[in-house]
């Protein structure tokens, strides 16, 4: 078994790009020890002391003890940029364990719902994950999301909780929208644990609220979700589980947000600025300020401002 280490991939991984025509040689070597291919590979083969993966993308990943013996015969790793390493409370080689992860999106946004997900990624594909692109969803552009979310639907396990502008705003009559949000990933990570046959080494929670905070929102549930559970703010560049959470949060709001802008007849922006507020007083005075609740979290100030702007453009 090979030993975890930094990184996205395991020690002894070699990773190469590949033109075609070499991408042939490794195939013609190695076919005697072809074996299933995962999602996303053209070949995969196993030899002594190393495991050849070729992805559609180019990238050949060479895994084992001899992967960078093997891996020499047919080119150089291109060496990565580093960076400064995030500071992480982390237990030692967290990035390498079979984790469940959640993420929210929408808390900041005056249109559209709540989103939170939590999904499974097990050790073993870590590396996949990465090969799809998958990574810190706020680098990705709207196009990359909804591909790497189809693509994650077809190869890790996940859970979802949309809560809609009417239920929001009802349940933001009584309780803060962090005791909403820590509900919410509460649910989707123990619909997620009851679903898979493995169980995650730890589960990892995109930080909003200290951990204090969040099991005192939890304090009227029933067993919630405790064993094995860290916090960590950016927790989406610690481990790929909740960036893969974040990234199917995001399509899921995306697809959110398209339905309602079909709904208006308007393209309905994200966030809280000013463009939003704008968009926000045409609605009031096209459909009434009682409707524009059934699709914004009317407790944003972008509520009033809106109502402002509408009446200053009803004068006569």
């Amino acid at each position: 078994m090979l030993n975890p280490g930094k990184g996205g991939y395991l020690v002894g991984t070699t990773v190469l790009r590949l033109s075609k025509e070499k991408q042939d040689l490794v195939i013609q070597e190695f076919k005697q020890g072809q074996t299933k291919s995962p999602p996303y590979a053209r070949f995969a083969a196993k030899v002594p002391g190393c495991v050849i993966t070729i992805y559609n993308s180019g990238k050949v990943m060479f895994q084992g003890t001899e992967a960078e013996t093997i891996a020499s015969r047919f080119g150089t790793a291109t060496p990565t940029k580093s960076k400064e390493p995030l500071v992480s409370t982390l237990p030692n080689g967290f990035s390498e364990w079979s984790v469940a992860g959640s993420d929210e999106v929408g808390k900041g946004d005056f249109f559209g719902p709540l989103v939170v997900v939590a999904s499974f990624v097990d050790r073993k594909q870590i590396a996949l994950l990465h090969e799809l692109g998958v990574r810190d969803s706020k680098h990705l552009n709207d196009t990359e999301i909804r591909r790497i979310a189809r693509d994650l639907h077809a190869v890790i396990p996940y859970t979802y909780r949309i809560l809609h502008n009417p239920e929001y705003n009802q349940m933001q009559r009584t309780m803060t929208q962090g005791k909403m949000t820590a509900l919410m990933h509460n649910d989707v990570l123990q619909r997620l644990l009851d679903k898979l046959e493995t169980k995650p080494e730890a589960m990892l929670i995109d930080q909003f609220a200290e951990k204090t905070v969040y099991y005192k929102h939890l304090s009227g549930v029933i067993n919630p979700v405790r064993e094995n559970v860290y916090f960590s703010t950016k927790a989406e560049q610690l481990h790929v589980a909740v960036a893969a959470s974040s990234i199917i949060a995001r399509a899921i709001f995306l697809k959110e947000m398209d339905k309602l802008s079909e709904t208006t007849g308007v393209v309905i922006p994200k966030g809280a600025g000013a463009k939003v507020d704008q968009v926000a007083a045409s609605l009031i005075l096209r459909y009434g300020a009682d409707k524009l609740r059934d699709w914004t979290k009317a407790h944003f100030a972008n509520t009033k401002k809106a109502q402002q702007l509408a009446a200053k453009r009803n004068r006569p």
